[in-house]
């Protein structure tokens, strides 16, 4: 056993590679906290997590002013304790985003310790329940795009074997139906047509789009309410055939086990950032199969192709590149699927001179036994 002897933590920001709009937002820059763990035999784990643009300095404030300094002297193996202690101590702000994307942070950094140290894969630690998995991408179904726009990326994506395209809708419902028919007349029955409302319908207009909807195959709608909304989802499962996703904007597992138990998904979308780290998250991953529901991670592409490879209920990894301009490796994708990592830890090469090229000053710590 090893204790943590030495913290240093990070801020970059990463600009998005392409507009980035949906129906209430625009993504407008990725704030990355990055923390560095060193035990006492020498070794480092690096974790991670992100913003949209806002609460960067909120989750920086969170992590060096409160919850790093509880990290040391403790046993960096015992990575369930940590992160129970860890909640508790900031049970007062729990269960929230800015609280998990700290926890986050922390917890990815010790798996990828502990995976390093074992000499696996996170996706062997978990289970390594498969090698690979079909790839869907997002980039070109941004809002903002013409249908024309849309079209022609989706095409590109099927000319790679890609499994489908993810769609923006919710703010227009004649042009979302519009735009559907003309999209599944291009690609054809067999390409995947996911849906993403971004939480901006209420319950009639969800009603009058997915009846509008229903014929073109489509394989999920996303997010259709607030996701505190569970007997919206659960009204709407009832009135279509449309599977429904959520769970980029829940935080814990009580609350994905409220929707299971309700019935108000078909797809569950666990961001490990935003419920808290690679603990949690496999807990998700775990009671969805117990429910006989596929898990289908929100973004962070580079790590969830390695988590999802490790657990039996994953269906599909979400193509959104975000970490090419400070790291040395990208995620393997050949025929339409994004394989798992073998390399020891969490599967991500940084670039670190990058990293000290890019860091904001003004959110850099160190914390040393």
């Amino acid at each position: 056993m090893a204790k943590i002897v030495n913290i240093k933590l990070m801020m970059v920001d990463l600009k998005p590679k392409v507009k980035r709009t949906d129906a209430i937002q625009s993504f407008l820059s990725q704030e990355t906290p990055i923390l560095i763990i060193e035990d006492s035999d020498g070794e480092i784990g690096v974790g991670y997590s992100y913003t949209i643009g806002t609460g960067g300095s909120s989750v920086m404030a969170l992590l060096s002013d409160h919850l790093l300094p509880q990290l040391l002297a403790e046993e960096a193996n015992n990575i369930e304790y940590i992160w129970n202690k860890l909640k508790l101590y900031t049970n007062a702000t729990s269960v929230g985003a800015i609280t998990s994307l700290c926890l986050a942070v922390i917890d990815i950094a010790l798996w990828d310790l502990k995976s390093k140290k074992a000499n696996l894969s996170i996706s062997s630690m978990l289970g390594g329940a498969k090698e690979k998995l079909p790839i869907y991408s997002t980039e070109g179904g941004w809002i903002h795009l013409s249908n024309k726009e849309i079209i022609d990326y989706a095409l590109k994506m099927r000319d790679n074997n890609f499994c489908g395209n993810k769609i923006k809708v919710g703010q227009n419902i004649s042009r979302d139906t519009k735009l559907l028919k003309e999209l599944r007349d291009e690609v054809g029955d067999e390409f995947n047509i996911m849906l993403d409302a971004n939480q901006s319908l209420n319950l009639p207009d969800s009603y009058r789009l997915t009846k509008l909807i229903e014929r073109y195959n489509i394989t999920w709608l996303e997010e259709p309410f607030s996701a505190d909304n569970i007997t919206a989802h659960k009204e709407l499962s009832k009135h279509t055939s449309i599977p429904i996703a959520v769970g980029e904007s829940i935080y814990s597992i009580r609350q994905f086990n409220e929707y299971l138990q309700n019935s108000a998904c078909s797809y569950v979308q666990a961001d490990v950032a935003r419920v808290g780290g690679i603990t949690p998250w496999l807990k998700i991953a775990h009671l969805c199969e117990a429910y006989d529901i596929p898990i289908a991670p929100h973004f962070l592409m580079e790590l969830h192709v390695n988590l999802a490879c490790g657990v039996h209920a994953s269906k599909f990894v979400e193509y959104i590149p975000q970490l090419d301009a400070i790291t040395n490796s990208k995620v393997k994708i050949k025929d339409g699927y994004a394989f798992a990592s073998k390399e020891a830890g969490i599967g991500i090469h940084w670039d670190f001179d990058e990293i000290y090229k890019r860091r904001i000053n003004a959110y850099t710590y160190v914390i040393k036994l």
